[in-house]
């Protein structure tokens, strides 16, 4: 099983994709929209990210999984080879995760030999929980979610997006964490093949612990 959870697309084009495995000409790349539907920030900004991987060669396609039913999400990943979950709303994502019972479906296609790839939100949702998503000083919409529990596919918690000027809160945070963290810049992010993880990025690892 390989996951790449990245920061944001930047890591994706230089790295991300590469780590696939896949050659550009056979990859086929389901792009989960939904986290962005409701994100406080720009939409044209995720709408631009899809216009970006596509203007790269990949062969991407848009799909948001709320109000879709079990078999209409597995026929439309029937011919991708790739499950790329974009970023936006951490918990309208995993929201629309419980409510589709999306969970068991990655879980088969990644048993069949799809590859994962989390962007922002996407990185989020596979870890123990999404409570670092909650970090953000501005706040966050939670749409309900008051479970935080996620996919944990990974036993490690992620904060994306950072900066040096957040250090005072990602230190703060990190004391309230069951399992260890990893942080990642944009332009970073975590490969993890068959239970193995590493990290990969032009500058070093932040370690704040």
């Amino acid at each position: 099983m390989k996951l790449i959870l990245a920061s944001d697309l930047s890591f994706l084009l230089k790295y991300g994709y590469g780590l696939t495995g896949i050659s550009k000409s056979e990859m086929k790349i389901g792009h989960i929209t939904t986290a962005y539907k409701v994100s406080r920030s720009n939409i044209e900004f995720f709408k631009k990210v899809s216009e970006i991987i596509k203007e790269n060669g990949y062969d991407m396609e848009d799909f948001d999984i709320e109000g879709k039913t079990k078999e209409e999400i597995k026929d439309f990943f029937k011919d991708k080879n790739v499950v790329h979950i974009e970023g936006g709303n951490t918990f309208y994502l995993l929201k629309a995760i419980r409510e589709t019972g999306f969970a068991d479906i990655l879980k088969e296609l990644l048993d069949e030999g799809r590859v994962y790839i989390g962007t922002s939100a996407g990185s989020y949702i596979m870890c123990p929980t999404i409570e670092v998503s909650d970090w953000n000083p501005d706040g966050k919409d939670r749409f309900g979610v008051t479970d935080f529990t996620a996919l944990n596919y990974v036993p490690f918690f992620l904060k994306v997006h950072y900066k040096d000027e957040q250090e005072e809160t990602v230190r703060k945070g990190i004391k309230t964490l069951k399992y260890p963290i990893h942080i990642l810049k944009d332009g970073q992010g975590m490969f993890c093949e068959d239970g193995t993880c590493r990290f990969i990025g032009d500058e070093e690892e932040v370690n704040l612990i």
